[in-house]
């Protein structure tokens, strides 16, 4: 609907509350926002009455089961436009964006200061749903989606996909085990994709044997490495390819193994690139490095974001198109990439970004804490969770439910919330004065 109006989509978590909306939806000039009455135990309406203050663009906010003026159904199911609007087709067609028009915004953590939203036009699009057809995707194709629509896992591949191939969708908006698996066998689903967490769920479900499911082919696997056991137990128990796979908010799905590939791609590798898109792996002087060597990946193609809102600096597109990822990567003989490390500083918990510098900038508004800095603790489920190291001002005490408290007053995101804390006497420092993340996740690691 949003595109045949001419309007730009931006699909926000509804994890986010008021730290992360008021600068969201003021920085895209939010004119209209959707949300439901409650979702969750959560009421959003009164969360955004509390912005409107700070959100002088926004118009309207139609309020999914609510009452009164706000109410989702009267104002946008219940009128008859068509008998109302005497010129709607010209009205439609006036609006209609151009291929290359931006139709999506979305937010993805940055490594320091605020989100950054990645602009999306159609072709991009739809370019990053075409990088799937090796996979035999199809009108017959089922997904089963259980990731949320603000991510481009959901909305590239759990909507937009279904809708380009004729296909059919099936949605979880909360992500449950005994759920997934009835959904799996009772709607013939075909496809699922997600990160490690969810393919170990439904891999150790014991509902499979009671709801077999006969009919998934494939399950794309990204956002973090696959422990080996578990593409074992996942092709064996739930009889579907298990596809390991690498992007981006900003391209899609850049690169996956292929159906019938040979364990160890699927294991070791990340894949090759997707139909539409290059890979490189270069040195510090952007040259291409020899096949093996670590370097910095960088990608281009017909699926690349065309920029960041507002933001013409961060788009590190050079002039031949190719993007610095901020992965660093490795390449095979065969093609097939490796992600080894991130340049950028993020962890990646259950396939979500987590904003690092975010988080450490929240703890560091404690009294307590003089000196903060977060990073991933190895997590067989997860891949990682969120690790807290602290140094404290003298005569200060910070505990575990200290944090948890004032994360909470801060209204800071909860998926954000680091699961460990570990009080130092002194952190790890080079000479220039920086802290020596790789020693803390050392110790993270063996904590």
């Amino acid at each position: 609907a949003c595109v045949r109006l001419g309007a730009v989509t931006n699909p926000l978590m509804p994890i986010f509350r008021a730290r992360e909306l008021e600068f969201m939806l003021a920085f895209a000039n939010t004119k209209a926002i959707v949300i439901p009455r409650e979702f969750r135990g959560f009421a959003y309406e009164p969360l955004i009455d509390g912005l409107r203050a700070q959100l002088p663009d926004l118009e309207h906010v139609f309020v999914v089961g609510g009452e009164g003026d706000n109410a989702f159904e009267p104002a946008l199911s219940d009128r008859p436009w068509e008998e109302e609007v005497d010129d709607l087709d010209a009205i439609l067609a006036a609006g209609r964006p151009e291929p290359n028009d931006v139709i999506e915004y979305c937010y993805t953590s940055g490594t320091s200061g605020q989100p950054k939203a990645v602009m999306h036009t159609s072709n991009t699009l739809v370019s990053c749903i075409e990088g799937a057809f090796p996979l035999n995707v199809d009108a017959s194709t089922v997904v089963l989606m259980g990731s949320p629509l603000a991510h481009q896992t959901g909305f590239i591949y759990g909507m937009l996909m279904p809708f380009v191939l004729g296909g059919r969708a099936v949605f979880m908006d909360i992500w449950n085990v005994p759920q997934a698996v009835r959904l799996i066998h009772d709607q013939q689903v075909t496809l699922t994709m997600g990160a490690t967490p969810f393919l170990s769920d439904l891999t150790e479900s014991n509902l499979l044997e009671r709801y077999p499911p006969d009919s998934l082919q494939i399950f794309i696997c990204a956002g973090a490495p696959i422990p080996r056991p578990l593409v074992r137990a996942g092709t064996e128990r739930l009889g579907a390819s298990i596809v390991a796979g690498w992007g981006m908010s900003e391209n899609g799905l850049v690169s996956a193994t292929l159906c019938g590939d040979p364990e160890a791609k699927v294991l070791g590798t990340d894949g090759v690139p997707c139909p539409g898109m290059e890979l490189r792996v270069v040195d510090d002087d952007k040259q291409v490095v020899a096949n093996g060597i670590d370097g910095q990946l960088q990608v281009r193609g017909a699926a690349n974001f065309v920029g960041y809102l507002k933001r013409p600096e961060a788009y590190s597109v050079d002039a031949e198109g190719w993007f610095d990822t901020g992965d660093i990567a490795r390449m095979d003989d065969d093609g097939y990439i490796t992600i080894t490390g991130r340049a950028k500083d993020i962890l990646i918990r259950g396939g979500e970004n987590v904003p690092v510098a975010e988080v450490e900038s929240a703890l560091f508004d404690h009294p307590a804490v003089a000196k903060v800095a977060v990073v991933g603790k190895p997590d067989p489920r997860l891949g990682e969770r969120g690790c807290a190291f602290v140094t404290l001002n003298p005569g200060h005490a910070f505990g575990f439910d200290d944090m948890v408290e004032h994360l909470s007053e801060a209204d800071f995101t909860k998926n954000y919330w680091p699961e460990h804390l570990v009080v130092l006497d002194e952190m790890p420092m080079t000479p220039s004065g920086k802290i020596q993340k790789f020693k803390l996740r050392d110790l993270a690691a063996t904590e």
